[in-house]
């Protein structure tokens, strides 16, 4: 029963970043428990020892240092800091979000618009978008600018890594991959208002074929990602399901990062 959480997040990862990721959590809860367990198993040796009817317990009340026993106790939380820095300073700049993944596989890129309270996300060479679902071809590098209309929102997909945070009027960057098809849950993990629980979409990976085949379908269905229909999206809305876009406004996501587009919603009446 209690492995079973293990099935889905970040114990659970599906790309590169994800399990590189498990590999430092790993390692630093290891160093973590070569501390923790010796620790608890001398408290209860110290108790059973030094029990009042253990006639073999030697009392000192005299007794104030030892050089031995100082090094001892401050020598091993300096390791452990030494190691689990060594392990943050090594994991950060090997996976810092803007760095672009080592792939031979040219990546997609995909543009990320969080509104209150959905996400957008449009593909800028492919010249659609699609709202509260994102869909990927497996085994390809994907290559994120992500921006906000109002508030700062993380977003993360746990099972492939590496949360970022979406502000307004700033861009940032962010490299995952999927490594095999499947669908995987992305939320966003900053708290931003009434719609917050329900701003969740669904990353659904596919093959190379696949991923072509919903890129003609999405082009067929119609629809216009322009500014009139944005200022709607950007009106505070629960999530309502899924919608596509057949075509977008170019350069859209650049001028809500850069303000040039009024991102700002109407009042809330609060």
């Amino acid at each position: 029963m209690c492995l079973a959480s293990c099935g889905e997040g970040v114990l659970d990862p599906h790309g590169p970043v994800g399990k590189a990721e498990r590999v430092i959590l790993y390692d630093a809860t290891a160093i973590m428990l070569a501390v923790i367990i010796p620790v608890i198993v001398l408290t209860l040796v110290f108790a059973w020892w030094f029990r009042a009817r253990n006639k073999w317990a030697r009392y000192r009340p005299d007794w104030e240092y030892s050089g031995r026993i100082e090094m001892i106790i401050w020598s091993i939380p300096a390791l452990v800091i030494l190691f689990l820095g060594g392990i943050a300073w090594t994991g950060s700049h090997d996976l810092d979000p803007p760095a672009p993944l080592q792939e031979s596989t040219a990546p997609l890129d995909i543009e990320v618009i969080s509104l209150d309270w959905r996400w957008l996300f449009i593909y800028p060479q492919e010249g659609v978008a699609s709202l509260n679902r994102l869909v990927v071809p497996a085994g390809v590098p994907l290559r994120f600018r992500l921006t906000s209309t109002t508030v700062m929102n993380s977003f993360f997909v746990p099972q492939l890594g590496s949360q970022i945070y979406t502000m307004p009027n700033m861009v940032t960057r962010l490299n995952l991959q999927a490594d095999k098809p499947g669908t995987y849950e992305g939320l966003s993990a900053q708290f931003s208002g009434d719609g917050f629980s329900d701003m969740r979409f669904d990353l659904v990976a596919t093959d190379k074929e696949a991923f072509t085949d919903w890129i003609k379908t999405t082009k067929t269905q119609g629809g216009s990602l322009d500014a009139r229909t944005f200022e709607e999206l950007v009106k505070p809305a629960k999530a309502d399901g899924v919608q596509t876009y057949a075509q977008v406004s170019g350069g859209l996501f650049d001028s809500v990062s850069s303000a040039h587009m009024a991102a700002v919603p109407p009042q809330r009446g609060q």
